[in-house]
């Protein structure tokens, strides 16, 4: 795991030391940066694989030049297959220089355009994010993978292309001037997380998750020339499925990713809260560290109290499944102390997920890489959402007709500007709400999961310098999961994710974890606290409402969404976020006030 960053046309290497140092906390083990008179670019490490000999930039026999984020969990079976490639390294990301070789190698054309790039980035199986400058061809390839589990944020400033694992780091430009995109944010208070491929922040926007882009300068100045589609993520489901013959074989696949993501030479554990999906991942923790050939990872929790019920119920499941367990109180001051880091490292206005940091900070003073059950919800229709979408859309619908800034407007009308930062003209409520099928596509496609659970945990894992991997999105359950039948996703007589749960019926999971229904993240570890926060802020989150007239009709029954808005504000724009906040929440809110 590592924190890449790039500027292309007009380079100066000191941003990007500036970037690196920005994102020091994802890679802790390695710092370098490397300049031509067209690009330069910068890698913070933390080593995983191959940890004495896999620096980056890592360099390709043609002067190619990667940095890259994440990791290739197929990057053995690549190398078994490419051998005339001339390998420096065991670090699965010479994988990519590789591949990337080989095909410019078969190229008759003297050109690639992002389609032929498309082609063999589609041979990665992995979480990533990369940047690879081909001087010869005068391109720069940016790719994401297909979930968007690993982050790559761009912006143009002043005719030269930004890039970065985090938006934080583009303010080491000075040119760079962070400030609200106003449409991005009534969308993100009218859905919840932000949609496409907005960050909050105008002119910076993801790169899409599942995409290769292919850059240019043209006349001096960074252009992008093509785009292709590297994956997209279309649901197919069948119209039957056998709990009693497929089951096993939904297992297997889970199984199979758990195993792909033991690959390393750290400790590694589980993040377990209690909950149907983490205490997966901990049923197969045996069978998947046998057949990667690694030590059984213990596992994580915390809570507000012992008799939490996510706290007893993650003590059921290590108990079953005779795991070591780390348990921690969470302290009475421990949001206090972190809410202004949670905004900074977020870089949202999460305020509910306050337990991420201590849980990772925990987790970081033992083992590198942690695994956990995120993705598993989108996949298997968990959230309870699902069951009534109609509803649903006219909550969305509702939240929309209370803002009064003509974005809502817009947003209603359907009349989103297509591009880097939107995906598709109408996000109104009933736009894609008329199925669950096309709603699952929705989430998976449209932000749910990568602008908000995935960059959750990469974010607050990363602030720690630990690596967290998601194994229900690997591409063999990804596959079986597509194909299950609606009514196996969600029966209308039984419990949400129920071919899950007949997969879990295969392990030693305890029967009342298996059928344990789901409970939000969050508020579930920490009702109390999190609540004695938003009512220890809430007459700043008041104030804060009085800033902002034309968005306060989306706040009714969200008061958190005020005290985040504040504290966004006080650290990413009216401090710029190039460095962590040193006061308090109180402190940051009055400056906002003012």
């Amino acid at each position: 795991m590592c924190g890449i960053a790039g500027m292309f046309g007009h380079p100066d290497i000191a941003v990007i030391h500036r970037m690196n140092q920005v994102q020091h906390h994802r890679g802790p083990d390695g710092n370098d940066a490397w300049h031509d008179d067209r690009i330069a670019l910068g890698h913070t490490r933390l080593a995983i694989v191959d940890r004495a000999g896999g620096d980056q930039p890592l360099f390709g026999p043609k002067g190619e030049v990667l940095i890259a984020n994440g990791e290739i969990y197929n990057h053995v079976a690549l190398r078994s297959k490419h051998t005339s490639y001339p390998y420096t390294t065991n670090v699965d990301s010479e994988a990519i220089l590789a591949l990337h070789a080989q095909t410019k190698a078969n190229c008759t054309t003297g050109t690639m355009t992002a389609s032929d790039h498309a082609r063999w980035i589609s041979h990665l199986d992995g979480m990533y994010a990369f940047s690879l400058w081909d001087a010869e061809l005068g391109q720069l390839i940016l790719s994401r993978d297909p979930l968007g589990i690993k982050p790559m944020v761009r912006t143009i400033v002043d005719g030269s292309l930004l890039f970065a694992s985090e938006a934080k780091a583009l303010r080491a430009h000075e040119s760079h001037v962070p400030a609200f995109d106003e449409l991005a944010l009534v969308a993100r208070l009218a859905w919840e997380y932000p949609l496409d491929g907005t960050t909050l922040l105008k002119g910076v926007h993801h790169v899409r998750p599942g995409t290769v882009e292919v850059w240019e300068l043209h006349h001096g100045k960074a252009t992008l020339v093509s785009r292709s589609d590297v994956e997209r993520q279309v649901l197919s489901p069948e119209l039957h499925w056998n709990s009693e013959t497929q089951a096993e074989a939904l297992l297997e696949s889970f199984v199979d990713g758990v195993s792909q993501r033991l690959m390393g030479e750290v400790p590694m554990g589980i993040v377990l809260s209690g909950g149907l999906d983490s205490s997966l991942v901990a049923a197969v923790a045996h069978e998947a560290a046998e057949r990667a050939g690694q030590p059984v990872p213990a596992c994580w929790t915390v809570a507000e109290s012992e008799d939490n019920p996510d706290w007893v119920a993650a003590e059921t499941v290590a108990s079953a499944l005779d795991l070591e367990h780390h348990q921690h109180v969470l302290e009475a001051d421990a949001f206090d102390q972190k809410l202004p880091d949670l905004t900074w490292h977020g870089e949202d206005f999460d305020v509910t997920v306050l337990f991420f940091q201590p849980l990772f900070q925990k987790m970081a003073d033992k083992v590198t890489v942690g695994l956990c059950g995120q993705g598993a919800d989108e996949l298997h229709a968990g959230y309870p959402r699902y069951r009534n979408l109609a509803e649903h859309a006219a909550l969305i619908d509702a939240r929309l007709a209370a803002i009064e800034h003509p974005a809502a407007r817009q947003i209603e009308q359907g009349q989103l500007p297509v591009g880097d930062a939107w995906y598709t003209e109408n996000h109104s409520g009933g736009a894609h709400t008329e199925s669950l099928e096309s709603f699952l596509n929705f989430e998976l496609e449209h932000g749910q999961l990568s602008n908000f659970q995935l960059r959750l945990v990469d974010r607050h894992s990363m602030a720690h310098s630990l690596e967290v991997r998601v194994p229900f999105l690997g591409s063999a359950h990804r596959k079986v999961s597509n194909a299950l039948p609606m009514n196996w996703r969600l029966p209308e007589s039984l419990e949400e994710k129920a071919a899950l749960r007949a997969a879990a019926d295969h392990t030693r999971l305890p029967s009342e974890i298996v059928r344990r229904p789901k409970l939000p993240a969050g508020r579930a570890t920490s009702p109390t606290l999190i609540d004695s926060m938003i009512e220890e802020l809430r007459p700043r989150g008041d104030a804060i409402l009085k800033r902002h007239p034309l968005l306060s009709g989306a706040f009714k029954g969200q008061p958190e969404l005020a005290i985040g808005i504040g504290l966004f504000e006080a650290i990413h724009i009216l401090d710029r976020g190039v460095s962590k906040p040193n006061k308090s929440a109180i402190s940051l809110l009055d400056e906002v006030i003012g």
